[in-house]
């Protein structure tokens, strides 16, 4: 009996150290799942968003930096998401296919499905399921989160431009070698 109770205490404390590895975007310090670091030198990580990023300005693309892409990754994908939404998270942003020599992306992203030099675009989730990035644009209330996630694959997705963020995500399975991301707020 001794020994099955030891048994039972190792055990729960196995399952315990292994619970305590698990991280979420939320609770990840730094920003970063991996070996990625995502930051933008027009907003700091919880930091609010500047006006000119979201539907209250002009609406473009902030520019975007990061580090520690790891060997053998093929493509990086930015994925901008508010998981603060009043149904579901709601995607802001899809590009995909992005060189993983790229350290960066310029404010301003062209809302084209294909970027040279950068990759391809795919659609948000607004209404109009537009190429390219739109911006905050919450409802009047509580700041919102938004999520800028960067991923490293261990491929290219074999998808078309103007792809949906479900048919993006669903290619990203099994690929992803590190990720990180930057975390901005906004609220009207």
């Amino acid at each position: 009996m001794w020994r099955s109770a030891r048994f039972a205490a190792v055990l729960v404390l196995a399952l315990v150290l292994a619970g305590c590895g698990q991280t979420t975007p939320e609770a990840t310090t730094p920003q970063t799942t991996g070996a990625l670091r995502v930051w933008s030198p027009a907003f700091k990580s919880g930091g609010t968003i500047p006006t000119r990023y979201t539907c209250d300005g002009e609406d473009v693309s902030p520019p975007l930096r990061w580090e520690g892409v790891p060997e053998g990754a093929k493509s990086l994908v930015l994925i901008v998401d508010d998981p603060d939404a009043p149904v579901a998270t709601f995607v802001h942003w899809v590009l995909y296919n992005i060189p993983p020599d790229r350290t960066e992306l310029p404010e301003g992203v062209p809302p084209t499905l294909e970027v040279p030099g950068i990759g391809l675009q795919g659609t948000n989730d607004f209404k109009d399921r537009r190429i390219g990035y739109r911006g905050p644009c919450p409802p009047p209330g509580k700041p919102h989160r938004y999520f800028f996630k960067l991923y490293a694959l261990d491929t290219t997705l074999d998808i078309i431009p103007g792809a949906s963020p479900a048919n993006v995500e669903r290619s990203m399975r099994g690929h992803i070698l590190a990720q990180g991301y930057l975390m901005g707020t906004y609220g009207r």
